[in-house]
């Protein structure tokens, strides 16, 4: 297993870390994942799982890390960070997408992609989503998921014509509906949310949440920092048995986010105006 952590500052406003393994069969690790820390305040986490079965699934993957982390530090800073990751990630997809095409060995690789940038200062997330990796909100030990699973399991779960519990273990979930590098333009999920202090956000390929659920990865990333967290759950995945690879990123908030900051923001310009608090 390996981790990456960060935190921000000498009073850091949040905490995050990332860690993928290869699991218990396989050989090769077709996860990939990365992260960037701007200013000490804004985060960026990459996680991309390479589509098995394709010539250069892992090749894919770390592309798209790679392209994704470069094209968000070189874009300006007055584009916002939605903006900044979106194109991001379809430079990376495009990327893949030109590799494929003038390597004839590499033509049919894809990878999915979850990349999240958090303005900790603001509290606020913004994602860029395409593939069956896992996007999740922990609040007040309830744990949200935001992103949705591009597989056809996913269309019918969302559908209502299978339950959440047998798409879990069906054969076919792994097939995918979205991918990125088989289309030059990619068709990709943004996702914009404000955060509270304490918030966790946890970014995992489908390794991991199909062998732990969520109220299990609510738990086990409960105590401790960020790096402790992500060595637990993929542990404990290990532990089960898990038969593909496995990549988790945890972030924690620390500083107050953006629905605390707004309204204390308007108490002490009240309390100015009326000459109170001095």
């Amino acid at each position: 297993m390996v981790a990456d952590c960060a935190a921000a500052g000498a009073t850091p406003l949040f905490d995050l870390a990332l860690a993928t393994d290869a699991g218990t069969t396989r050989a090769g690790n077709e996860d990939c994942r990365g992260h960037l820390v701007e200013d000490g305040r804004t985060a960026v986490l990459v996680v991309a799982d390479g589509v098995g079965g394709y010539e250069g699934g892992e090749i894919a993957s770390a592309i798209v890390v790679e392209a994704t982390l470069n094209a968000f530090r070189g874009s300006p800073a007055a584009w916002g960070p939605a903006k900044r990751l979106y194109r991001a990630v379809q430079n990376a997809n495009i990327e893949v997408h030109n590799k494929a095409l003038v390597v004839p060995e590499l033509r049919r690789m894809a990878t999915t992609c979850t990349a999240v940038a958090i303005a900790a200062d603001e509290g606020m997330l913004h994602a860029a989503h395409v593939g069956d990796c896992r996007l999740y909100l922990i609040r007040d030990r309830r744990v949200e998921q935001l992103s949705r699973d591009h597989t056809v399991i996913g269309e019918r779960v969302r559908m209502g014509l299978l339950s959440a519990e047998r798409a879990r273990n069906h054969p076919d979930r792994s097939a995918l509906s979205r991918c990125l590098g088989q289309d030059l333009i990619a068709s990709i999920d943004q996702i914009t949310i404000p955060l509270r202090r304490d918030d966790r956000i946890v970014v995992c390929s489908d390794g991991l949440w199909s062998v732990i659920e969520e109220r299990e990865i609510e738990r086990l990333s409960r105590e401790g920092d960020a790096a402790g967290a992500c060595r637990r759950i993929i542990e404990e995945a290990n532990r089960r048995g898990t038969p593909d690879n496995l990549t988790i990123g945890v972030f924690r908030l620390y500083a107050e986010g953006a629905t605390a900051a707004r309204r204390r923001g308007w108490r002490e310009r009240l309390a100015s105006m009326l000459g109170l608090g001095r």
